[in-house]
């Protein structure tokens, strides 16, 4: 009896240590498909499948006694989900504002915009976290301020002499005029549109648009 039970502990064990492995390789190679480096670097869709994947290899290594295919499976149908709605992402700017998320001015030109920050429920104390672990004493040492939608902030700082940069601020993505850099610029709509016709182009044909200092710089698709 107490041969037996040993024998078929054993058994669990080897087959357990045999799944782990296997899924400790199949786990890396599918990071490798989706083309994701670190944790740091992963959106709200990525964050999801990740958990999703993580949960199906555990139950997989839980129920030895489960074909193993009943775990393979559903990860490869995650895996080449993420792989669609990534190429969805790049083709379609709608999509990807939607479940990517887009970057969001925390601090402009040393001034917080409260808004902003209440919108993300980015609280103060996360915000002076990050500048403190940055080296950065004040707000007002900061120009620029984005929240990154990974999570991450990303930040400028004034130069020596407290000279303005001209950072390149977007006009038009994918076709998709930037309301709120026009509003920044002093623009309008109007003033796009004439840009546009100057150029002898379509606003479906612009990749991206940008302003930096007073000029403004066109990509076609």
């Amino acid at each position: 009896m107490v041969n037996n039970t040993i024998i078929i502990l054993g058994d669990i064990m080897i087959q357990t240590a045999i799944r782990t492995v296997f899924f400790y390789f199949f786990i890396t190679l599918a990071y490798r498909i989706m083309g994701k480096r670190e944790v740091g670097q992963l959106g709200i869709i990525d964050l999801a499948v990740s958990i999703l994947i993580a949960e199906l290899v555990a139950l997989g290594i839980e129920k030895y006694n489960e074909n193993i295919f009943l775990t393979i499976v559903p990860i490869v149908i995650l895996v080449v989900l993420e792989v669609g709605l990534g190429y969805i992402a790049i083709k379609s700017r709608t999509f990807n504002k939607i479940f990517g998320g887009k970057p969001t001015l925390i601090i402009n030109e040393g001034k917080l915009v409260y808004s902003n920050l209440v919108s993300n429920r980015y609280t103060l104390d996360d915000l002076l976290l990050e500048l403190r672990q940055k080296g950065i004493s004040s707000i007002e040492d900061v120009e620029y301020a984005f929240l990154e939608p990974n999570g991450k902030l990303s930040i400028f700082k004034y130069n020596a002499l407290r000279i303005k940069k001209n950072l390149p601020l977007p006009i038009i993505i994918d076709g998709v005029i930037q309301r709120d850099t026009l509003k920044q610029l002093g623009k309008n709509i109007e003033w796009v549109m004439s840009l546009l016709e100057k150029n002898n182009v379509s606003l479906n044909e612009v990749f991206y648009a940008f302003s930096k200092k007073t000029h403004v710089y066109l990509i076609r698709k």
